[in-house]
């Protein structure tokens, strides 16, 4: 059970940082309130109190997206949903609709934002490869002399850890930053314990964009989540990729050099093989969701499994 002895709803940012930076050691931001209700129940953490609890849903500032130099900032309080529903959202994020699938259920997914994922700071959140193949920034705030001061960080820095994260005490996450990739297919791939409302053992984000002539791979972008404690970009992989003919063979070879990426402690060989198939799947799929180019394979599996 979770218990508290304050429950802030502040409607202005300024009103939730000035609020924040005075709460008590042990208190807590909230949004969707997805992650912490879960946890703080018997076989978790069991019941916990907590002495404030700030939850940012009514500020209006965090609401919605704007675009500008080829990046969408998505303020913090959107939702997993946004991502199914939002035709723009859709066509420019094109790998974030896949995850949002994969995410937990319709109610939760009205409820969580992307923005808690990345804070919360799992190993295996299903937000963090989608987020990171999108060179993801996350923007915090905080007051200084009374006035709002941010700065961004990269999401594959940001976070260090299981649960760690480079945010300060007294900061709040106030968006996400993402580089549009409208005319490229997106992929996610994941893998759990069920079928049902899955957590993911091991999960994996791709973008992929051909030339017009559908030949050649004109830029992809891979990441990885649940393989150690921190989400990995596969630059070497997109290196070896970019710029050359599309194949099969080629795809199988980049898969293979992913199980050397598998850093977990626990059930590494399974790991190591769940990698490799996904990598290969993400670039396969990715390459089919490019609807405006039909992709031309140099060879066929068969002749790449000879």
């Amino acid at each position: 059970m979770l218990t508290y002895d304050t429950y802030h709803m502040p409607t202005t940012l300024e009103e939730a940082l000035t609020i924040w930076a005075a709460s008590p050691e042990g208190s807590r931001l909230v949004s969707g309130a997805t992650d912490i209700l879960p946890w703080a129940r018997e076989g978790r953490a069991g019941d916990v109190h907590l002495p404030e609890l700030v939850d940012v849903t009514r500020i209006s500032e965090l609401n919605g997206y704007a675009f500008e130099n080829g990046r969408v900032r998505l303020g913090a309080n959107t939702v997993y949903q946004d991502f199914l529903t939002d035709r723009v959202l859709m066509r420019n994020l094109p790998c974030m609709p896949y995850c949002a699938i994969w995410f937990a259920d319709d109610q939760i997914r009205e409820q969580a934002s992307l923005t808690g994922n990345l804070v919360n700071a799992s190993p295996v959140a299903d937000g963090t490869p989608a987020v990171v193949a999108l060179n993801g920034e996350i923007e915090l705030a905080r007051l200084e002399n009374g006035e709002i001061a941010r700065r961004r960080i990269a999401v594959v820095d940001f976070i260090e850890g299981p649960g760690r994260t480079q945010i300060a005490r007294d900061e709040i996450a106030t968006a996400v930053i993402l580089d549009t990739a409208s005319g490229y297919g997106g992929s996610f791939q994941k893998v759990g314990q069920r079928r049902s409302l899955v957590i993911s053992v091991a999960c994996c984000a791709a973008l992929v964009k051909a030339d017009h002539t559908g030949r050649i791979f004109e830029d992809v972008r891979l990441a990885l989540g649940g393989v150690g404690p921190r989400p990995i970009r596969m630059y070497d992989a997109e290196r070896a990729l970019r710029g050359e003919t599309i194949s099969h063979a080629l795809i199988d070879k980049v898969a293979r050099s992913a199980a050397e990426l598998v850093g977990s402690r626990s059930r590494q060989d399974y790991r190591r093989e769940v990698v490799v198939n996904f990598v290969r799947a993400a670039l396969q799929d990715a390459l089919a969701d490019q609807s405006d180019v039909e992709i031309k394979f140099q060879d066929t599996r068969e002749q790449a499994h000879v």
